[in-house]
């Protein structure tokens, strides 16, 4: 790939592991030797943080390049993963919508900004925030992709007709490349019947664009990121490291 892939992960309904997903998909595929850039367009900055980022030490974050016309460049952090680097958010963001009610082409900024980085990676990954506000349909806008993670519990499904509503919107007016890259079961309890009924209720509705590899529940997972590192540090043996790789080396061959 000349061209870096921009990948979307949202799902409006929180709690679903998008960010747990972002932080650890991205330091998968750098342990692949990819060229990994993660944005936390999400307000509570978890990803952020997850990656080991100081939000105290930030100059310049996600919301300058959305609302101050900032350099892309100037918001671009490494992290201590090689080949992993991030875009910080910050709480900032919260009002931003607002702010960029006032903007021309306010849906296409953040697309714009990448525009002139897009060549430099292999994988841009966008942490979108659990509305489907402005902020994320820029995301969607910018976007090739966008990964729908799916938590295994009841009412799984209940959001995504939202999501996919929103996606078909933005293809017809704003982005009509943008793709499904595939639904995501995370948080999967394979001993719990719900979660199996879930799985295939998801499989059922989507097929082929559901990934073949499920993120299991595992401890390590929910605890590396308040050691501000990704699963694969924290415990590189642990099942959540485990499925992140293989989750990475899906979307790798996927995307040959």
């Amino acid at each position: 790939m000349n061209m870096g892939k921009i990948i979307a992960l949202a799902n409006q309904k929180g709690g679903v592991g998008k960010t747990t997903t972002t932080i650890n998909l991205a330091a998968s595929l750098a342990t692949l030797e990819k060229k990994v850039l993660v944005i936390d367009a999400d307000p509570q900055a978890n990803a952020s943080s997850g990656l080991g980022v100081d939000l105290k030490d930030i100059d310049s974050s996600v919301y300058e390049c959305l609302i101050k016309q900032a350099d892309i460049r100037e918001a671009i952090y490494t992290t201590d993963i090689d080949g992993l680097d991030i875009i910080p958010s910050h709480i900032d963001l919260v009002g931003a919508e607002i702010e960029m009610l006032n903007l021309e082409n306010r849906e296409k900024i953040l697309r714009h900004a990448l525009e002139s980085i897009k060549s430099e990676y292999d994988y841009i990954l966008i942490d979108c925030s659990p509305s489907l506000g402005l902020i994320t349909i820029n995301a969607l806008t910018a976007a090739d992709s966008v990964i729908i993670p799916v938590q295994c519990e009841y009412f799984a499904l209940e959001g995504i007709s939202k999501l996919l509503n929103t996606i078909k919107i933005i293809k017809t007016k704003l982005n009509p490349s943008l793709e499904i890259e595939g639904f995501l079961l995370t948080m999967f309890d394979s001993r719990l019947r719900l979660a199996n009924q879930i799985y295939d209720e998801v499989k059922r509705h989507f097929q082929e664009l559901v990934f073949k590899t499920i993120i299991q529940r595992n401890v390590k997972l929910s605890e590396a990121p308040s050691h501000g590192i990704p699963a694969i540090l924290y415990d590189a043996e642990s099942t959540g490291a485990k499925n992140h790789l293989a989750l990475a080396n899906e979307i790798i061959n996927k995307n040959k």
